[in-house]
């Protein structure tokens, strides 16, 4: 009998206690209401990787974008005959005339051998940062004779006065001396080319062309062979790569940077390019190795498929880490849950719908806590902060709802155990699904062996 001051209880509450059904509705209804939040929090990640690429990009175009290095090649123009048929205009007869049309070929080195020192630094802007870094490279190899002989036509005069040598870059902004090559004694300065460009390279890293002054005929291989030397001093960032255009090309890469990361259509021969502090990377390749010619005779074509190097980004992604344990959130949530639904049904203790918002939030709010905190610190202090209090916070709050201690010391116990087990998959990459599927099957198989207690029909 209600007192006058009392109020009739709820129906819907009373409801939902009473009722195994009404509390698994209930449950599952949350979980998927929580997933809003959990949307935003992931797409805050997002966002929040955006800006740091935008504030890379930033810093690397101001100090020098990637290097990406084509050349030296040796152009020389050459003339084929054309015939043509024309009209007289005094006999009315048609006569045959020959002219001399000119083209360029394209010859690559017999041999090139390049030696590069990379010295990288961080910078940081704000909360970012990113790797850039100072090059030296020493070119050294020979032109050969040049060999028309896969030219379109027999060559009526080569050009030997217009000849040049060509070399192509990614990143001219990042050049900070004057690049000449020295031909068989003689040096020559190179000066960039205007190229006309329509649209943007159909590769993702786009060259720009410098051309030599015009080349002496004692430098030049008219009859014999001709050595020569070159220097490049670059700025760059994220990484630097060679295409390797001679017969045979012999590299080597050196730097104290330690989280290296060979990149490209080639890797390193040498065994102990690790030891010690950073890294001497050793690089072969020979002509057969790569499927195009040492001479081109129509255009010189675009080999970026082929190069290789080294990439020098920083390999942690905080934001990568921080999604990737985001998706895990469904997960979390939901074992969370059905951790209370066991311990209600099995206890008899009444949850509120309410109180289940409050714990589904809390464990919201560790996302926000992991993504902020790893701005300032290391995705693993990140992750332990924002567990253990996570964890507390929903410990204590279980200790005032379930008004005993064992079971909000369970709660603990297994929300660390849980947020142990994800942490555990996220520093895997080839276990990871094999991990994840094993630790599942044994949280299914604990499920089930706590909720045969249950009686399914109250």
């Amino acid at each position: 009998m209600n007192t006058p001051n009392s109020q009739p209880p709820n129906k819907f509450i009373q409801w939902i206690k009473s009722s195994i059904t009404a509390r698994m509705f209930m449950v599952g209804f949350l979980t998927l209401i929580l997933l809003i939040p959990l949307f935003f929090v992931q797409n805050l990640i997002e966002e929040r990787a955006q800006r740091q690429q935008e504030v890379v990009a930033e810093i690397n175009e101001k100090w020098g974008e990637e290097v990406l290095v084509y050349g030296p090649v040796l152009k020389i123009p050459y003339t084929l005959p054309v015939k043509k048929t024309v009209q007289n205009p005094g006999t009315k007869t048609f006569e045959t005339l020959v002219t001399e049309e000119e083209h360029i070929a394209y010859f690559f080195p017999e041999q090139l051998n390049l030696k590069t020192q990379v010295n990288p630094e961080i910078k940081s802007r704000s909360i970012y940062k990113t790797t850039v870094y100072n090059s030296e490279t020493h070119f050294e190899g020979s032109f050969a004779v040049p060999d028309f002989s896969d030219a379109p036509g027999e060559p009526v005069q080569i050009l030997w006065e217009k000849a040049r040598v060509l070399f192509q870059t990614s990143n001219l902004k990042g050049v900070n001396k004057q690049v000449k090559i020295n031909l068989n004694g003689t040096s020559y300065l190179f000066t960039s080319k205007f190229e006309q460009r329509v649209g943007k390279s159909l590769d993702a890293v786009e060259l720009f062309m410098m051309e030599s002054t015009a080349i002496k005929p004692e430098s030049l291989p008219q009859e014999s062979k001709v050595s020569f030397t070159m220097d490049l001093h670059i700025n760059g960032s994220q990484q630097i790569q060679f295409i390797p255009i001679g017969k045979t090309t012999e590299a080597q890469i050196t730097s104290d940077w330690e989280t290296n990361n060979f990149t490209g259509n080639f890797l390193p021969y040498n065994q102990d390019k690790l030891e010690g502090k950073g890294f001497d990377a050793k690089w072969r390749v020979l002509d057969i190795n790569r499927p195009f010619p040492q001479e081109f005779f129509i255009s010189l074509p675009t080999l970026n498929a082929y190069a290789f190097g080294v990439n020098f980004m920083i390999p942690v992604d905080e934001y990568q880490k921080s999604e990737r344990t985001a998706k895990y959130g469904f997960l979390v949530i939901g074992l969370t849950f059905l951790i209370f639904f066991l311990i209600q049904t099995l206890s008899k203790i009444g949850i509120h719908p309410f109180q289940y918002l409050m714990i589904g939030l809390a464990l919201i709010m560790f996302y926000t806590l992991l993504i902020s905190i790893s701005e300032h610190s290391n995705y693993l202090n990140a992750y332990l902060v924002a567990s253990v209090a996570v964890v507390l916070l929903i410990s204590l709050y279980a200790r005032s709802i379930l008004k005993n201690i064992k079971f909000p010391v369970f709660i603990g116990l297994s929300l660390t155990l849980l947020y142990s087990f994800i942490y555990v998959i996220i520093q895997l990459e080839s276990y990871a699904l094999l991990v994840g599927s094993i630790g599942l099957f044994i949280i299914l198989a604990l499920v089930m062996y706590v909720s045969r207690k249950i009686d399914w029909n109250s």
